[in-house]
């Protein structure tokens, strides 16, 4: 198959695999020598033309296959790019040069460990022992691990690694004051201590090589001779780092092509750059660009939608999607689904899915996507109600989640003491000094007293037999058990739960951790506890979460695909959902606050992002009001729905925007814009609850309906969306009518 001479003139073969490429794609491929940077849109065949390129460049026998580098961000794309190369090849594809920045930079580091003071068989850290590894240094250093979680420093110096800085390269610009001014030296440390042990993390594997290639030329040079090609795919999600490395490979023959979208660049909060491919013509003199355009996803509706989206981005290199097929040149209008408020956007969005459902649509061809993961609790709730299968993609189910466990642990330990499972689960969370010797004496003295755990604990606590430090905290705990059990009563059990996330220190450990999921099981906190407001009693909302733990899900393979809008990145379906579009939720005002334009440019391209998973049905909502614990408050659209073109959308819903009277524009002051101050959304109290218009959907009284859990029951009363029902078996009940079906 590959000849003697990887390089020859001969014309390339005019076979299939350049026949079913389109114009736009085949100069990609035919462009091989010098830089290249191809703007591959959405759903434009990125990967057709990568894979087509790599093979194009072996069969015209410009290189040998272990002369092409080709980089993929993860093993699944790597993999499937070595299958598609192997089948236009017609064997197998042997001796590439293909994998992740961090798999590539290891077989790489391996040859060249030596120069860092390593050998070739060092080991590669898990994440467990890096932080087992740093508290070490830390303890060294005399860093207080309670005031610097070790999570937290381990950031910060991944970070340095991220931007290709080592302890000798920070200077004061990128030094912290965190660790009272020492991670700079905890760092040093860290370092040295790795190289003892003849080890490396993952941040090092592209570290250790980009300083081998700036301080040893001879190296440097080896690479450049065996390298003759290098493939890039997702160039727009590559770090500091990750750029430098390809620089400094393809800085002699230049012969490297980038793929990738600026539109779609939405990964910042993990060290991506989309100035790297912003600068690509920059960087590379004399740098062709072909942009691929046409769409083979979505319709023509679908795609002018997100367009007109994208174009209000000034930090984009432009381009403008088009249906590829001749089928998708009609289509649906984008839909926007005004609402009353978050309970109403549950039920639209999940009798929507009934509906499709009932109409023969696949389930698995269906998506709701979010813009944080908490939102996913009530669409959650109203499939299980609905009988609707459904996965969560990237992530545990709101009520699987460890932060809600817990929490609800809390409760179940406050509301029934004699809950021995609840309360072991949180005794030591946060850490109370509660270890495994300290867990054994209480369950031996249960059992020896016949009484539930914590009442051991509580006597153990009174006669001594528990001490020191550990009595305290141990009693402690069981006297605001006893606070909390009295606030219910008092104070009812939203105020009463919010207090106890915060007054047992909960809250406060996940706000010291400084790991990129943190901010979420903030935001899973703050949900749960408004979810509580929705029932009459804390003991009603524990009956519900064990209803829905309890639920079984369908042994079918098709559902419905619940995940957040970063997850989705690089999927497609028929129909997607796309709600909360409102300002402060999407954008995401957190985002807004920590990058200013730069974080609102992110936000927009993540709602690209959004539009251009559907293939033939786009439906954006938004909610007029939404509860922030036991307030609600009043929400305004997103300014990415009037953004989207008038042309291409249908507006509908009970609280539906009129798009002639248009939000005014953000007010700007010496040139320099305040987006929010315009859009603060305005605060009302609980008492305050902003009256509901009447709703065609409402479930009379003297309705047969059907709960999950109590069966077939009449409605005898109905307050709002509170209905009082006696069911056949069950008796009277109150509940809410999102969890009941018409019989």
């Amino acid at each position: 198959m590959f000849y003697n001479s990887p390089v020859s003139n001969a014309p390339s073969p005019s076979g299939d695999y350049l026949a079913r490429l389109n114009p736009e794609q085949r100069a990609a491929v035919e462009t091989v020598d010098g830089p290249l940077l191809v703007l591959a849109g959405a759903g434009t065949g990125k990967t057709r033309v990568l894979t087509t390129r790599f093979a194009h460049i072996l069969l015209t026998r410009r290189a040998f296959p272990n002369q092409v580098l080709a980089v993929t961000f993860t093993n699944k794309a790597a993999r499937e790019m070595r299958e598609r190369v192997s089948a236009i090849l017609g064997q197998p594809a042997e001796g590439l040069w293909l994998g992740t920045f961090h798999a590539l930079c290891a077989r790489m580091l391996r040859r060249n460990a030596d120069l860092v003071g390593l050998t070739s068989s060092f080991t590669i850290l898990d994440t467990d022992d890096q932080l087992r590894l740093l508290k070490q240094v830390m303890e060294v250093e005399k860093i207080d691990p309670k005031r610097f979680p070790p999570q937290a420093l381990m950031g910060v110096i991944q970070r340095w690694k991220d931007r290709g800085l080592t302890p000798a390269r920070i200077g004061a610009a990128d030094d912290t004051d965190y660790a009272d001014g020492k991670a700079k030296s905890v760092y040093a440390t860290y370092q040295m201590r790795l190289r003892a042990l003849n080890t490396a993390d993952f941040g090092d594997l592209l570290l250790h090589m980009t300083e081998i290639l700036r301080g040893h030329p001879d190296v440097l040079a080896q690479y450049h001779r065996m390298f003759r090609y290098i493939l890039v795919d997702e160039y727009q999600d590559t770090n500091v780092v990750q750029y430098l490395w390809l620089r400094l490979l393809a800085q002699s023959h230049k012969n490297i092509c980038c793929v990738g979208d600026d539109d779609q660049s939405i990964y910042s909060w993990r060290g991506a750059e989309v100035e790297n491919i912003l600068r690509f013509e920059k960087d590379f003199e004399g740098a062709r660009t072909v942009r691929l355009e046409s769409n083979y996803r979505s319709t023509a509706p679908i795609l002018a939608a997100a367009s007109g989206l994208i174009a209000h981005n000034e930090g984009r290199l432009g381009k403008t999607l088009r249906p590829g097929r001749a089928d998708a040149q009609n289509g649906e209008k984008v839909s926007i689904v005004g609402v009353w408020d978050s309970d109403e956007e549950g039920r639209m969005v999940g009798d929507k899915i009934a509906a499709l459902r009932r109409d023969g649509h696949d389930l698995a061809e269906i998506a709701v996507l979010v813009r944080a993961g908490f939102q996913t609790r009530s669409f959650e709730e109203r499939l299980i109600v609905l009988g609707v299968p459904y996965r969560v993609v990237g992530g545990l189910r709101f009520y699987e989640r460890q932060e809600i466990r817990d929490a609800v642990a809390y409760m179940r330990a406050t509301v029934q003491p004699a809950d021995d499972l609840a309360f072991e689960r949180i005794v030591n969370v946060p850490r109370r000094g509660v270890g495994d010797t300290a867990l054994r004496t209480m369950h031996e003295a249960a059992r020896a007293w016949g009484i539930p755990l914590s009442a051991a604990a509580a006597r153990l606590v009174e006669t001594g037999g528990l001490k020191g430090k550990l009595r305290d905290s141990i009693g402690g705990l069981l006297g605001q058990f006893t606070h909390w059990r009295g606030r219910l009563e008092q104070d009812g059990h939203v105020q009463t739960v919010s207090a106890m996330l915060d007054e047992s220190g909960y809250t406060d450990m996940w706000k010291a951790d400084k790991t990129p999921e943190a901010p979420g099981r903030l935001e899973n906190l703050k949900e749960l506890v408004r979810a509580l407001a929705d029932f009459e009693t804390l003991g009603g909302f524990l009956e519900h979460v064990s209803l829905v733990m309890e639920n079984e899900e369908n042994a079918g393979d098709a559902k419905v695909s619940l995940m957040t809008l970063h997850g989705a990145k690089g999927l497609e379906f028929d129909t997607v959902f796309l709600p909360g579009w409102e300002e402060g939720v999407f954008p995401n005002q957190r985002s807004m606050d920590e990058s200013g334009a730069k974080g609102l440019e992110e936000e927009r391209r993540l709602a690209y992002v959004g539009l251009t998973r559907a293939r033939k049905r786009a439906i954006v909502s938004h909610a007029a009001n939404r509860r922030i614990y036991a307030n609600w408050q009043s929400s305004i659209p997103s300014r990415f729905i009037e953004e989207i073109p008038e042309e291409h959308t249908e507006v509908s819903g009970s609280a539906a925007i009129a798009r002639d009277s248009r939000i005014a524009a953000p007010p700007s002051f010496g040139g320099v814009q305040f987006p929010m101050i315009a859009r603060a959304p305005k605060v009302i109290e609980a008492w305050e609850k902003p009256a509901r218009p009447a709703r065609a959907d409402a479930v009379p009284v003297g309705a047969r309906v059907f709960h999950q859990k109590f069966g077939y029951g009449t409605v005898t009363a109905a307050d709002d969306d509170k209905l009082d029902i006696a069911f056949d078996k069950s008796g009277d009940k109150r509940v809410l009518d999102r969890f009941v079906e018409r019989a």
